[in-house]
């Protein structure tokens, strides 16, 4: 940053992960992650100038820093504030209707909202969580400073390796260099780095700092590409060592030995050893820098001897003998839904990409799928509807696909890095993941193009110009587009923009509009990130899209009917909208639509159009018992500002315990009116008697 003062509306540290800007409709401070396109609003009683301060001042890391001078910063009411001193030790965590004063020192405060955000502050000072703003109020005007880091990471070096499973091994082995640390802590998602690219060539070179953690963990496997794709993942967060070996197993330098040979097969054991350790690490965790109350640490420690005090500062190989000596079928219902499961064909050409499952903390499984019938996936009413409505196609289904189910798992999201395509996971492609790793930083508003390119779908434009940019806390810049001629689309698509809506019709042709057909197979470059084709047939176009540049997007195997089509897409948009990645919001939608097994996902399903409110994406699924008596059932989604190992405080009636993120939270008992004020709290869908709602206006 070189600019000393902002004025209204400008931003300063463009081109950095980080921006901060003044918002244009009141006075404090917006804090922006200028890759993950989220933003944190601090206001103030009266305008502030900031000025750039060495980011280093802080605790923690942080990619940016300035300086403001107030007396009371407001934020929203669902923000949890961590307290620290100035050596770093945890004085207090205040959230959810709770009040705080702290005496004379230097103290930070971490803020969890939608930017990772810290502040230092002098005290005497008071914290204050109402029911609609939380308040920090300090007993005088003095300068505050605010850093601020994003949630995107980058890899810090590329490994070349050849294809012989042996350079292979050595080169996994080097993923856990990006680990910050290797205490329990890495359970944390912010403290896992990317792992170091891999690039095929003529031979091995690790550069110089990229090697295994000394963690004194070795996984031996069978030399080959099946079992080192299905380890990577495991290898990398116990920071071990791949090294050769008859049969697949997990040593410690203390001399425990742990198997991959049990009555399940050898993926399933190595995804069980996964999650366990991830769990109890999470479990164990509560005894270092967040010290809260976790809810499932209580219940296994009602159910097992476990002592996470000692466990805490124990050495690896201990706590691990530690974990496995814990039955896995007593802490399963406890472990969180894995975020993603990821079936990799074991060839050469998928060497590049184990980097970014490894990132994912993925389950990674060899593809195993069940062919599907076009007639399963395909519209069987198509012909039903001709009298009365129309399809969005323009020619006739190719047929070409062949389509497969992958076999059934536990996961959030499924990836399919193979042949075919997959029903209910994303078809991801090595530009997926280059595309989400070389995101830019961008300034300015949250970016949402419209197209709509035939008059008789106009009806599903009205409804996406009423959702796209309706949440107030967020800026928007909605561009529309109609009835658009060849040029006109190619440059709409080589335009910078967060996200693409396009209505219309498309066949194996491309794209159509007024004058002719745009083959997306012909761009050399598109500026949308992620995208939605609701349009027949627009697997193939969407597939070009990824490859042009963009990360994902939601896409449709067959033909669709019109109305139908409206249907989807009003849902689709207002879960985009309110913060859903592609792949969450499209299951989402298959509660709720019949016709829903017609979309799918390609590239990255994992990547959000814009932040959620509170970090989370949340499915509340409600059940009346009588008159006065609901169950809540309380679904959390990973994102990607919430990962595996974040924390959640859901507003319940008089809860005190934190839960971990991607978990189901079921039969929560609620009267009416408890159950009204809950969901007035945050706009989130709510599926009540089989359909899906956005507002507590379904009560009586």
């Amino acid at each position: 940053m070189e600019q000393s003062g902002l004025g209204e509306g400008s931003d300063a540290s463009v081109g950095l992960e980080v921006g901060f800007s003044l918002p244009s409709d009141s006075a404090g401070l917006l804090v922006r992650d200028q890759i993950e396109r989220h933003q944190f609003r601090l206001e103030t009683p009266a305008p502030v100038t900031p000025k750039p301060v060495d980011e280093t001042r802080f605790w923690f890391p942080t990619d940016a820093a300035v300086c403001i001078e107030t007396d009371r910063i407001d934020i929203a009411a669902n923000t949890v504030v961590c307290v620290r001193d100035d050596a770093g030790s945890m004085l207090a965590q205040v959230d959810q209707r709770r009040a705080e004063q702290f005496g004379p020192g230097t103290y930070s405060l971490e803020l969890f909202g939608p930017v990772k955000t810290y502040l230092k502050v002098d005290g005497p000072f008071t914290i204050d969580a109402k029911p609609l703003e939380t308040s920090i109020s300090l007993d005088e005007s003095q300068g505050v400073l605010v850093g601020a880091r994003s949630s995107h990471e980058s890899p810090a070096a590329t490994i070349t390796t050849t294809d012989d499973p042996a350079d292979v091994m050595k080169a996994v082995s080097a993923f856990s260099s990006a680990l910050k640390t290797t205490s329990v802590e890495r359970s944390y998602p912010t403290l896992r780095g990317h792992p170091p690219l891999l690039e095929l060539g003529d031979e091995l070179d690790i550069p110089e700092g990229m090697h295994a953690a000394d963690t004194g963990i070795r996984l031996e496997i069978p030399p080959d590409l099946r079992h080192i794709f299905v380890v990577a993942p495991l290898a990398y967060y116990l920071g071990a060592e791949l090294v050769s070996g008859p049969r697949p197993r997990l040593v410690t330098d203390s001399g425990f030995v742990h198997e991959f040979d049990g009555p399940r097969a050898f993926e399933d054991d190595v995804a069980r050893a996964l999650k366990q350790t991830f769990f109890l690490d999470c479990v164990v965790r509560t005894e270092g820098i967040y010290a809260v109350d976790l809810h499932e640490r209580e219940v296994v420690e009602s159910r097992l001897d476990i002592d996470a005090e000692a466990l805490y500062d124990a050495p690896l190989g201990e706590q691990l003998k530690a974990y496995f000596d814990v039955p896995y079928e007593q802490i399963k219902d406890l472990v969180p839904e894995w975020k993603l499961t990821t079936h990799v064909a074991p060839q050469p050409d998928n060497v590049e990409l184990l980097p970014f499952v490894t990132n994912d903390l993925a389950v990674v499984r060899t593809p195993d799928g069940t062919e599907v019938p076009h007639s399963e996936v395909e519209a069987s009413a198509v012909d039903d509807f001709l009298r009365d409505d129309i399809v969005r196609s323009t020619g006739a289904t190719t047929g070409r696909e062949t389509y497969v189910k992958p076999q059934s798992t536990d996961s959030v999201e499924q990836a399919w890095i193979s042949d075919g395509t997959p029903v209910g996971a994303s078809k991801t492609t090595p530009a997926a993941y280059q595309n989400r790793l070389q995101r830019k930083p961008a300034d300015g508003d949250i970016g949402i193009t419209v197209v709509c390119n035939d008059q008789e779908m106009l009806a599903e434009s009205d409804v996406v110009d009423e959702v796209y940019g309706s949440r107030e806390e967020l800026a928007f810049d909605v561009d529309a587009h109609y009835d658009l001629s060849r040029d006109e689309l190619r440059s709409v698509l080589a335009e910078p923009t967060d996200f693409l809506h396009y209505i219309g019709h498309i066949d194996g042709e491309g794209f159509q509009c007024r004058d002719g057909k745009v083959d997306a197979e012909t761009l050399d470059h598109v500026g949308t990130g992620a995208f939605f084709l609701n349009a027949c047939q627009s697997y193939d176009q969407g597939l070009a899209l990824v490859e042009a540049g963009a990360i994902g997007g939601i896409v449709t195997f067959s033909d669709v009917i019109n109305s139908q089509a409206v249907g989807v897409g009003r849902t689709l948009a207002r879960l985009l909208n309110t913060g859903f990645p592609l792949q969450t919001s499209l299951d989402v939608v298959r509660k709720d639509s019949d016709v829903a097994h017609q979309y799918g996902v390609v590239g990255d399903g994992g990547i959000s159009v814009v932040q959620t409110e509170n970090g989370t994406a949340v499915l509340c699924e409600v059940t009346q018992v009588d008159n006065d008596a609901y169950h809540l059932s309380y679904q959390v989604y990973p994102t990607s500002r919430c990962g595996l190992g974040s924390l959640i405080r859901p507003a319940f009636p008089d809860n005190n315990s934190y839960y971990l993120g991607s978990q189901r939270i079921n039969n929560v008992k609620m009267t009416q009116d408890e159950l009204r004020d809950f969901l007035s709290l945050e706009n989130m869908p709510i599926i009540y008697d089989d359909s899906i709602h956005w507002d507590e206006g379904f009560l009586t």
